[in-house]
């Protein structure tokens, strides 16, 4: 059996496992892949906060270089099957691509990462430094099941000094150029809630309550006019640096990049500044009641180093009206970065060179969240985003992933091993 044929017949085994979070049930995931991998002379572990939850865990012992982390989550998103054209859960393979909830976010790369794993050891390969594989619950929600409660938990067995993670790897065509997208960095999620207040009272009578929810109406406008200050991270610029051959001031930043192609503008627009997002909003639970209170719930995302206290100032000064703010301390996360001058940047350009002359790494920050964050912020581990996507256009893949008809090109999933297993064998060589 071929490599290609290999990581198409386990994905396929991965998309037929409902796990989608909540509930997670990642064990049944964890169980296909250690006995796909002990069939290959693999031990593994299954480590889990509770029985359902398992995280897998497999160590390939290599010389006295650096060690390397493939990781990768087996949970999901739901999916609606009245949405799709096909079976959400099928696996099918059709025109070369497979199709399933988590084809794309992750199990392609989970799959992708365990052939390559499962290859090298019965190959008997013996990497520069020790490769560790880590499968792992529960990314989607974050209730401290997968690689948070892993590096405060079970530290030792992900200790690592670099690692390849979701976000990077599509394949991008910028002008007369082709770029490689890897994430190095990502924005910090800091929510926050706004509490109106009023007097409650009978719907049938307002005359006599203050309805706290008429007040929302000016404080949402309000946010939507805010205009948090914007700056050139240092990631934002190399970024520019590399497809528009300079870092321009910031507040051209945006006209240079789409100009050059509106690709660069939407990976660089959230990038600038802050943003706030209103998403939620509650009042009264009842139609006849009047409500005292009215809780607008706002997703807020920092750029790395970001205080959530310069949000604060903008707030107070820029928002009408009497309200507190409550900031949501406990889904408060990320905001880390990794350097880029690094032997695993060196090695996934030298991937880019061997697969495409002359195309080039281009550095991004992640408006979202990835479990790169727990590495880097418990052991200060290089983590990158990236699994090659060259088959889908960045745009297409970007509608497909938590949307409905999720599906990944066998041609990138072969890709995928050759990637992890080039990285395995090169990286501190």
């Amino acid at each position: 059996m071929t490599l290609r044929h290999e990581v198409t017949e386990l994905l396929q085994g991965l998309l037929r496992l409902d796990t989608v979070n909540p509930p997670g049930n990642e064990t049944r995931a964890a169980t296909l892949l250690r006995s796909y991998l002990g069939r290959n002379g693999v031990a593994c572990e299954l480590i889990a906060k509770v029985p359902d939850r398992a995280n897998l865990v497999a160590r390939l012992p290599g010389g006295d270089g650096p060690s390397l982390l493939l990781m990768a989550h087996t949970d999901t998103v739901v999916a609606d099957p009245d949405e799709w054209s096909r079976d959400p859960w099928s696996g099918d393979l059709v025109d070369g691509e497979v199709w399933g909830r988590g084809a794309l976010d992750m199990k392609g790369h989970a799959a992708a990462a365990a052939v390559a794993f499962a290859s090298l050891a019965r190959e008997g390969a013996c990497p520069p430094g020790d490769v560790v594989l880590a499968l792992t619950a529960d990314e989607e929600v974050g209730a401290d099941f997968g690689m948070s409660w892993l590096t405060a938990a079970h530290a030792d067995a992900v200790r690592v000094d670099f690692a390849v993670n979701e976000g990077g790897g599509e394949r991008c065509v910028l002008g007369d150029d082709v770029y490689y997208l890897c994430s190095v960095a990502e924005k910090a999620t800091s929510p926050f809630r706004l509490r109106l207040r009023g007097r409650s009272g009978h719907a049938s009578d307002p005359h006599t309550a203050d309805n706290a929810l008429l007040k929302a109406g000016p404080v949402l406008e309000a946010l939507e006019r805010l205009r948090p200050p914007r700056t050139l991270i240092p990631e934002v610029a190399a970024f520019l640096e590399t497809v528009v051959g300079e870092a321009p001031p910031v507040e051209v930043a945006l006209d240079r990049a789409r100009a050059l192609h509106p690709l660069a503008g939407e990976l660089v627009a959230p990038l600038l500044s802050a943003t706030l997002s209103p998403t939620m909003i509650q009042a009264s639970r009842q139609r006849n009641v009047i409500p005292a209170a009215c809780v607008i719930e706002v997703d807020c995302r920092l750029l790395p180093g970001q205080q959530p206290e310069e949000i604060e100032a903008l707030l107070r000064a820029g928002v009408p009206g009497d309200w507190d703010l409550d900031w949501i301390l406990a889904e408060r996360a990320g905001g880390t970065r990794s350097g880029l001058e690094t032997p695993l940047w060196r090695a996934l350009q030298g991937w880019v060179d061997r697969v495409e002359p002359g195309a080039r790494l281009a550095p991004i920050v992640l408006a979202g969240f990835t479990d790169s964050h727990y590495l880097r912020r418990a052991f200060g581990t290089v983590a990158y985003g990236f699994f090659p996507l060259r088959a889908m256009a960045p745009q297409d893949a970007a509608r497909l992933v938590h949307s409905a008809d999720e599906r990944i090109a066998v041609d990138d999933l072969e890709a995928g091993v050759d990637l992890f297993r080039h990285l395995a064998t090169t990286i501190g060589a």
